[in-house]
């Protein structure tokens, strides 16, 4: 395989597992703020990469008002901060392929559909910061995955073409945006079945990153 020129990486169930505080958030502020009482399938199918009010929309069927949408990103948000806040490991292998890409003058970016805030509240517990070139979050965007255009703004910040870039995903919305653009994706099996991931696109499907050696050919 060829390697990169640049890695996308998104963030949540790839950097660190942390999607059981994410459906626990939604759980709690979707029956509190729009009367839903989510089933094991909506949070498998539906609450599945994107940003807050594409979400809604998934679920309600109905695009949300600008003042709902604000007031529900507000709550569950900050309900999932408190219930990761200290809880954040990394993906096993993370810190030493971030340090290998690194030595091997290959860039990282994050794309993100969260927020800011949310994205550094995760790099700061995990302290990855430093590693990454720059990011696109979910404030950066108009078209949430699974558009493609996250992962086409991933790689215009660093002058490339997607198809020169590889992807991580875990969520089938976040493979078929990061496909969609272009990129080779490699995906993490953190929060989807491994038929899951190929069948959005993703070349390959890993549980983390251990064998990165393998992937870049170093």
């Amino acid at each position: 395989m060829t390697p990169p020129r640049a890695v996308l990486f998104d963030m949540d169930g790839v950097l660190t597992a942390n999607n059981h505080f994410h459906r626990q958030a939604w759980k709690e502020l979707a029956l509190e703020l729009l009367g839903l009482d989510l089933s094991e399938h909506d949070l498998d199918t539906k609450v599945d990469g994107g940003r807050n009010p594409e979400i809604i929309e998934r679920l309600t069927g109905v695009v949300p008002s600008a003042e709902l949408a604000a007031r529900f990103h507000d709550a569950k948000e900050g309900r999932y901060r408190d219930l990761a806040r200290g809880q954040l490991q990394p993906v096993a292998g993370l810190s030493d392929y971030l340090a290998g890409l690194g030595g091997l003058g290959i860039p990282a970016v994050i794309v993100t559909s969260s927020d800011h805030v949310n994205t550094d509240f995760a790099l700061g517990a995990l302290k990855v910061a430093h590693f990454f070139a720059g990011r696109i979050t979910g404030d950066s965007v108009t078209r949430g995955k699974p558009d493609p255009q996250p992962y086409v703004m991933g790689a215009e910040l660093l002058k490339l073409d997607p198809r020169d870039c590889l992807a991580h995903e875990d969520a089938v919305n976040g493979v078929k945006s990061a496909a969609g653009a272009g990129c080779r994706v490699l995906a993490l099996s953190t929060t989807q079945t491994e038929g899951a991931l190929l069948a959005a696109g993703a070349a390959r499907v890993e549980p983390d990153f251990t064998l990165w050696r393998e992937w870049l050919g170093s």
